[in-house]
């Protein structure tokens, strides 16, 4: 009897000790992102037009519904598919549908919102994006693959027609090139950071307190998806790519490509984003078997908002960076990929390093609380990642072709992931774990090479291939 409470305190100490943990790292974080936006001085804010500022709150307010209505989602599509009795192999079949959807069909929506209007484009999105929504409420397989097939393609909308728009608006109202780069970190703070968190709490609170059911999620994301769409529709303007030349799909399918191939900074760049976005994607995926490989007992909920949290970290720390003139995006970004890589790296570091528990359930190991660290200091290498990833785009990418060349930059990047969900029971998570650290570290060498190169103007060879065009569409009417 002595020995059996012994044991029961002593489990029961150590699942208070790891909340306490828990608590800690979700504390320190918010403690240290109050502290950042607090502390901000003159240096650290780039001083702007009320005109920009309302045209910035207009976007935010978007971009922010656009992100709930993804955020809402994300957490309960694999549970939603789970209560329909689908098994593992079956929902992953699914997930590759959406990777698989959006690596086809995305370029050809891309080079659309590039030639028939970026606001519309977006519209298309909100409209494409309910109907994967409304999709869920059947049980059916084929139904549901659906779904994912018109989710696949609302997030290729998602990831660049909004940008695009963004971009070519900025500048077309006359804005200062810099302010671009407020307009970025705020985009990542709130839709990446604050909307994730409350959209989660949001979705726990339909879900589990109010008892609505998993569908209950993608309703309401069907809601702010409409709400969004209505603010579009009502105060947007339209704005296009290369829309003076009557070109059709395969011509600018062609001509994005030749300013990848021709423009070694573009190439770079999209390389650089295939990269690191593959091993964001991949961690997406491998986070929760890495912390409870033995069933651990871990609140999955709190630690999202935790690594949440951590990205709102990372945005804070841009904003700062891309304030100052003095700081190079392409300098301080071969940092953050070495960071990045290291922490990913940790996982296969201490199955090395940390003798593994075999014992069945319990509470988060200390290898886990290693990894759990290692995590949030690559979520918040995310956090700084998207406005500074954002912020070269705009400096590297011919406005003609943007929505176009995004897009392509996304098809490596599904092909990589559609590979790991195939081969996720296949391959031992410490291996898939350093085969994304060494594509981070990959990252980092592109890197220096893009910012010893980054001085060179941009649209030479997107000028020169325009007036080639021109001139074989003259000898082609003579």
């Amino acid at each position: 009897m002595y020995l059996y409470l012994h044991i029961y305190k002593h489990r029961f100490t150590s699942v208070i000790g790891m909340e306490l943990f828990y608590y800690m790292v979700f504390g320190g974080l918010a403690a240290v992102v109050a502290a950042l936006e607090l502390s901000k001085s003159n240096k650290d804010r780039i001083n702007t037009s009320s005109a920009f500022n309302s045209f910035k709150n207009n976007y935010l307010l978007v971009y922010s519904l656009m992100m709930a209505g993804d955020w809402l989602q994300g957490p309960y599509v694999y549970f939603l598919y789970k209560s329909y009795g689908y098994g593992k192999g079956e929902i992953g079949q699914l997930f590759i549908a959406g990777f698989g959807s959006s690596m086809l069909f995305g370029t050809i929506v891309g080079s659309l919102a590039d030639k028939q209007g970026r606001k519309r484009a977006c519209v298309t999105y909100c409209i494409t994006y309910i109907l994967s929504c409304i999709t869920k409420h059947s049980p059916q397989y084929r139904v549901l693959m659906v779904g994912r097939i018109l989710g696949g393609i609302a997030t290729s909308l998602l990831f660049s027609a909004f940008e695009s728009w963004l971009v070519a608006e900025h500048f077309k109202r006359g804005f200062e090139q810099q302010w671009l780069s407020v307009t970025f970190s705020k985009a990542i703070f709130l839709g990446n950071g604050l909307v994730a968190i409350l959209s989660g709490l949001f979705g726990n609170l339909l879900v589990d307190t109010m008892n609505f059911g998993p569908v209950s999620p993608f309703d309401a994301a069907a809601v702010f998806l409409a709400i969004g769409m209505a603010v579009i529709l009502s105060s947007w303007t339209e704005n296009y790519g290369d829309s003076s030349e009557n070109k059709d799909l395969l011509t600018q399918f062609k001509g994005a490509a030749i300013a990848i191939a021709s423009d070694e900074k573009i190439a770079l760049l999209g390389a650089i984003q295939s990269l690191f976005e593959g091993s964001m994607y991949t961690f997406v995926f491998l986070w929760t078997p890495a912390l409870s490989p033995n069933d651990e007992d871990i609140p999955h909920g709190f630690i999202f908002a935790t690594f949440m949290l951590a990205s709102m970290l990372g945005s804070s720390i841009a904003a700062r960076l891309l304030a100052r003139n003095s700081v190079k995006v392409e300098s301080y970004m071969q940092i953050v990929f070495v960071i990045s890589s290291i922490s990913l790296m940790l996982p296969t570091l201490t199955s090395f390093l940390v003798t593994p528990s075999n014992v069945k359930g319990g509470s988060i190991s200390f290898s886990g609380c290693l990894q759990l660290l290692g995590f949030c200091t690559f979520e918040a290498c995310v956090g700084i990642f998207w406005p500074s990833i954002m912020k070269m785009r705009s400096q590297y990418i011919p406005e003609e072709a943007r929505s176009t060349i995004m897009n392509f930059f996304r098809i490596p990047l599904n092909i990589f992931v559609c590979i790991v969900l195939y081969n996720v029971n296949a391959l031992p998570i410490t291996i898939m774990f350093g085969m994304c650290s060494i594509f981070l570290f990959t990252a980092s060498i592109l890197q220096r090479r893009l910012s010893a190169i980054g001085e060179k103007p941009k649209t030479e060879e997107w000028t020169m291939l325009k007036e080639k065009n021109a001139e074989d569409e003259e000898l082609n009417v003579a």
